[in-house]
C-alpha cells in the first residue's frame, strides 16, 4: 500500500473550507431576504394605518356635518329658508317607545313567521299525496 499524497489533507480542507463559507453566505443572503421582507411588510403596515387614519378623520368630519345639520336650530333656520312651514310636533304626537326596537321589531317578524293559528295562516301550505304505484 502506498501512502496518501502530501496534499489530500490540503485538498478536503480546502473543499470543506470553500463548503462552509457557500453555506455562510447562503445563510447570510437568507437572513438579508428575511430583513427586507420585514421591511417591505412594515412599510405596507404603516401605509395602511395611515390610510385607516385619514378614513376615521373623514367620517368624523361627515359625522360633524350630520350632527350639525341635523341640529334644532338648524333644522328651523332650513324650515325658514325653504319656506315649509312646519311646525313642532304636539306632545299628542309623539309616540315614546320603551323597549328596544330592534328587538320589538324582531319578535313581531317572528311571530308573524312562525305563527300557525287560523288569524296569521303561514304563505305556504304542505299538501301530502299519496301515490299508488301498480305493475
Amino acid at each position: 500500500m502506498r501512502p496518501p499524497p502530501p496534499n489530500a489533507f490540503v485538498n478536503k480542507l480546502v473543499t470543506l473550507t470553500l463548503g462552509l463559507l457557500i453555506f455562510a453566505g447562503t445563510l447570510g443572503l437568507g437572513a438579508v431576504y428575511v430583513r427586507q421582507e420585514i421591511f417591505a411588510t412594515a412599510n405596507r403596515s404603516r401605509a395602511v394605518e395611515h390610510r385607516l387614519a385619514d378614513i376615521a378623520r373623514r367620517l368624523d368630519e361627515v359625522n360633524a356635518q350630520v350632527a350639525t345639520a341635523l341640529s334644532p336650530a338648524e333644522l328651523l333656520r332650513r324650515n325658514e329658508a325653504m319656506r315649509l312651514g312646519l311646525t313642532a310636533p304636539r306632545e299628542l304626537q309623539v309616540v315614546r317607545v320603551e323597549e328596544s326596537p330592534e328587538l320589538r321589531l324582531a319578535s313581531k317578524r317572528n311571530r308573524e313567521a312562525f305563527s300557525l293559528g287560523p288569524e296569521n295562516s303561514p304563505a305556504f301550505r304542505f299538501r301530502v299525496v299519496q301515490a299508488s304505484y301498480t305493475r
